[in-house]
């Protein structure tokens, strides 16, 4: 499984800020004696000044100390803490409007909230609100509130303010939407970059790294497969994975014990349940998994459907190999499916290469 960077692999990952390199390796600089994560946006030092470790702790026995600007003992894509708070006010009151006077009083510019919504979320922060507020009434709805009700509880100043927010998103009236489909999307941060993580109320659709390049036309796609409507905010399958994904990077958790909805043929779905079956911290190769579903002669099927699944570390597609013991691609990025394999084996002699 020949996989490991070489130097300058690793100095033109720090100059491009490339977030596909976050939890592999760590930066450290000799002249400042600080160590950064590998998209730190301060000034890039001179190859001479560098040196690399594989952790923050080895690093810091080294006698590095951590950077200011990026965090690096924080997971990958940490939410800041005053929007940490400000999302958990959401979490606890989705009712409430705050408006831009409201995040100023908080000690938070709009205008950084805006764009980092917008980066994180599609859209900007008012608008996460409204969807969220949306999200609320549609469960509302479904729990047998009347409109009314429903509408000013959720904080909106009118019926006709609500029922056109609401015709907009479901494209149906509040009335009728009680048989929608709703698609929840969080965000997740690991140490490895923060993941998007998608569920209904049948169970979990998707959890994929956020700087996968085709993620927002895979989420759309899945959507309109389910004929969903896609809404920011929790649900309780969404909560379960959010625990479950932590005790997993924590190192506490072998299995995973989730309602998963997996929308695929037959045989996608023969093989994403196989893959659920090789043990935490083995592997197996494409061959094998073709032979445990009885169909040897489908190698590059499997390989196919393997390719399809939209629940990463879950359906661990990580833990297949080619025959030949080299990795093989994957949406998260091959050196991080190097990274979960080391992770949950670390035996020199399996993954010494």
């Amino acid at each position: 499984m020949g996989m490991t960077l070489t130097f300058e692999e690793k100095y033109q990952a720090i100059l491009e800020k490339d977030s596909s390199y976050e939890g592999l390796f760590i930066t450290a600089v000799k002249t400042t004696g600080i160590f950064c994560r590998p998209v730190c946006t301060a000034r890039k030092p001179k190859k001479e000044n560098v040196e690399f470790y594989s952790s923050p702790r080895e690093a810091i026995d080294h006698g590095y100390r951590p950077c200011k600007v990026c965090r690096p003992m924080e997971n990958s894509g940490e939410v800041p803490v005053g929007f940490k708070q400000l999302l958990r006010q959401l979490e606890k009151n989705p009712n409430n409007k705050l408006k831009d006077e409201d995040l100023r009083d908080k000690g938070l510019e709009p205008s950084t909230i805006r764009r980092w919504f917008k980066k994180h979320y599609g859209m900007t922060f008012h608008s996460y609100q409204r969807k969220i507020r949306l999200n609320t009434a549609y469960n509302h709805l479904n729990s047998g509130k009347s409109v009314t009700h429903t509408a000013f509880d959720t904080g909106f100043d009118s019926l006709s303010g609500f029922s056109d927010g609401f015709q907009k998103i479901f494209a149906t009236s509040p009335s009728k939407a009680t048989n929608q489909v709703v698609l929840n999307m969080i965000r997740i941060t690991t140490p490895l970059g923060p993941m998007i993580a998608c569920a209904t109320d049948q169970g979990i659709c998707l959890l994929e790294f956020s700087d996968r390049t085709d993620l927002e036309t895979y989420i759309k796609k899945l959507s309109h497969s389910l004929k969903a409507v896609l809404l920011p905010g929790y649900n309780a399958h969404l909560d379960q994975l959010q625990g479950q994904v932590s005790d997993y990077f924590q190192g506490q958790r072998k299995k995973f014990t989730l309602n998963i909805f997996t929308p695929g043929t037959e045989f996608q779905k023969n093989v994403w349940n196989a893959l659920q079956d090789i043990p935490y911290g083995e592997t197996r190769t494409y061959s094998q998994q073709a032979d445990l579903i009885n169909m040897p002669r489908s190698v590059r099927a499997v390989a196919s459907a393997n390719g399809k699944n939209r629940i990463a570390i879950i359906i661990p597609c990580h833990r297949v190999i080619g025959k030949d013991g080299n990795l093989r691609g994957y949406a998260g990025g091959v050196l991080r499916k190097k990274w979960l394999l080391e992770f949950e084996n670390p035996t020199p002699s399996l993954f010494d290469y």
